[in-house]
């Protein structure tokens, strides 16, 4: 057996965070390495099991995110953007790999991860599963092959503590079906559509959000036609799907050069 991949989880006490800790520990080729919490949480200083209600671990909570990453290979994170900034700076300055998988990222923010991605690996992306991505891949391929005749709209439902919309998946789907139309998702967009708005205009993608109860995460990609309807569809019924799928990532990374990845480089797809 090769050597088992150090990782440090940022956001533990999260859904997601917890999530990982489980994928983690059910690995073969990973295990946990460092755990981080913001200042000030109410984990922090706390052995990871016992404050997830379990046995120790013999990982203590740190806020702290130099010292978890001594030692540690790959970082995975799916926190805030401001916090992932943060992640991402001391991830380069150590020399260690890391997993992103936060959502509501504008352009400058994604912009200020370009110099970390100079001095380490860098995995970013809207959603972590295979099954979505491989749903980017088939609305470029649709999108590709309908004319503007074919109205696009994508319809994303999540939880009702989720703070972005629309969602980071959503938004790698509008921009697979612009790039697969040969237009910029920024010239094409329209996400705020209430009261007296006219007809839709001819070309550009529509998007929709809700949120509400546990939904986990759905969406649809909807082309619509006169006489006509075609619909892309995935459906996460559980949260372990993000969390192999980062895992997956953190895995691939540990060997690669420097540099602005996502998960379509990671499944090999990012050539077709």
């Amino acid at each position: 057996m090769g050597k088992s991949t150090g990782i440090v989880v940022t956001g533990v006490s999260g859904r997601m965070g917890q999530m990982l800790v489980e994928t983690i520990a059910a690995s073969e080729q990973a295990h946990l390495i460092g755990a981080v919490e913001r200042p000030g949480h109410a984990w922090v200083g706390c052995d990871l099991g016992t404050a997830m209600g379990a046995a120790e671990t013999g990982v203590t909570v740190t806020d702290d995110i130099a010292q978890a990453l001594q030692g540690a290979d790959v970082a995975i994170d799916f926190t805030a953007p401001i916090a992932t900034i943060a992640v991402a700076r001391a991830a380069a300055k150590a020399g260690v790999a890391h997993v992103i998988g936060t959502t509501g990222m504008t352009a400058d923010e994604i912009e200020q991860l370009s110099g970390p991605a100079g001095q380490t690996v860098i995995v970013r992306a809207g959603n972590m599963s295979l099954g979505v991505n491989l749903l980017v891949q088939l609305t470029k391929r649709v999108a590709a092959a309908l004319d503007d005749d074919y109205d696009i709209e994508i319809i994303e439902a999540h939880h009702n503590q989720k703070v972005d919309a629309p969602s980071g998946t959503a938004l790698m789907l509008g921009e697979a079906a612009a790039e697969g139309r040969g237009v910029a998702l920024e010239d094409v967009s329209d996400r705020a559509r209430d009261g007296i708005t006219g007809a839709r205009n001819r070309g550009e993608i529509g998007f929709a959000a809700i949120r509400g109860g546990d939904i986990i995460g759905e969406h649809d990609v909807l082309f619509a036609a006169a006489g006509e309807r075609i619909t892309l569809r995935h459906v996460a019924s559980d949260r372990s799907v993000f969390a192999r799928g980062a895992l997956k990532a953190a895995l691939w990374a540990i060997d690669k050069d420097p540099g602005h990845y996502d998960m379509l480089d990671v499944l090999g797809l990012s050539k077709q």
